[in-house]
């Protein structure tokens, strides 16, 4: 066991693990039946949102209940640079009120204003040729909306965490420092893969932000196809379809010192499996089990 991690955590499972929710050619026809009860059979404690999930409270507590699991988070897409925020903040309540009633206490957001990852086509970008970015004007517009919803999730007990992620306006390293240099009411999701993939130390990441981290994604990279995605211009879909994401444990990313920054943090919160590849090509359920037995391994949760 390379770090012990406070026993209050959780250990739950994305279902992009068994069916993607950006692109549904692969995998995106398979039941939620299927997926809630394969995340229980592999261990889990609980399960995020994904597109084939309810999103009234009454039929999503039935369903999660069915299969004993909790639910975690979900995603929650803001457009706060482009938008106007008073539609931004009801989408966020609806949202928040979901998560609220069935128990969860993080509400995971990432800005998608020009957002590329959901493109097929859409090369990704790195180093001085990132993008999307947003204009001067639209950082503040983002910082404010982003600081006033903040403020919503804190007058209803919850939190927000912030999903940095390959494709949108927060996926270089300068842009996450200033994101959470200019709004400090907001904790950090941890997602070493995507850190990763965009050529960022996650342990660094880790160390400087410990005491922020109020969610964590645990995924790793396969570098040789990371390379060859900013050699070759590709697409976050064709990345994803031909295997840049792999489950922790696999891959470059090195979470035996991730998970012993984390207890040295005392944190608490839920860790959350993830393996965004192609669930036809990668059996699911295998790959579930294995990733659980990972953490369990290395952690004693």
């Amino acid at each position: 066991m390379s770090a012990p991690l406070h026993p209050s955590c959780l250990v739950g499972a994305n279902p992009i693990v068994w069916s993607n929710d950006d692109f549904m050619d692969l995998a995106g026809d398979v039941p939620l039946d299927t997926i809630l009860r394969e995340t229980r059979a592999a261990g889990f404690a609980g399960s995020e949102l994904g597109h084939a999930y309810p999103r009234k409270p009454a039929a999503l507590a039935e369903a999660l209940g069915r299969h004993d699991l909790r639910l975690v988070s979900g995603w929650h897409s803001t457009f706060l640079a482009s938008k106007p925020y008073a539609v931004e903040e009801e989408n966020f309540r609806a949202h928040l009120n979901l998560l609220k009633t069935l128990g969860a206490r993080v509400a995971i957001v990432a800005e998608c204003t020009r957002c590329i990852h959901g493109n097929k086509d859409a090369a990704l970008r790195f180093g001085d040729m990132l993008a999307p970015r947003l204009t001067e004007a639209e950082w503040r517009k983002f910082i404010t909306g982003l600081k006033r919803l903040a403020a919503v999730a804190l007058s209803e007990e919850m939190q927000i965490v912030y999903h940095h992620h390959m494709g949108t306006v927060i996926q270089g390293e300068a842009d996450l420092h200033r994101l959470l240099a200019s709004v400090p009411e907001i904790s950090l999701l941890l997602d070493a893969g995507h850190l990763a993939f965009a050529g960022i130390d996650p342990v660094a990441i880790a160390k400087r932000y410990a005491a922020r981290i109020g969610h964590v994604h645990l995924k790793s990279v396969r570098p040789v196809v990371a390379d060859r995605v900013r050699r070759e211009g590709w697409s976050f879909y064709r990345a994803v379809a031909n295997g840049v994401f792999t489950i922790a444990g696999d891959g470059c990313v090195d979470y035996p010192a991730i998970f012993k920054i984390l207890a040295r943090a005392d944190y608490r919160g839920w860790l959350v499996v993830e393996a965004e590849e192609d669930p036809v090509k990668v059996r699911a359920l295998p790959k579930a089990k294995k990733a659980r037995a990972y953490v369990r391994a290395q952690t004693g949760v």
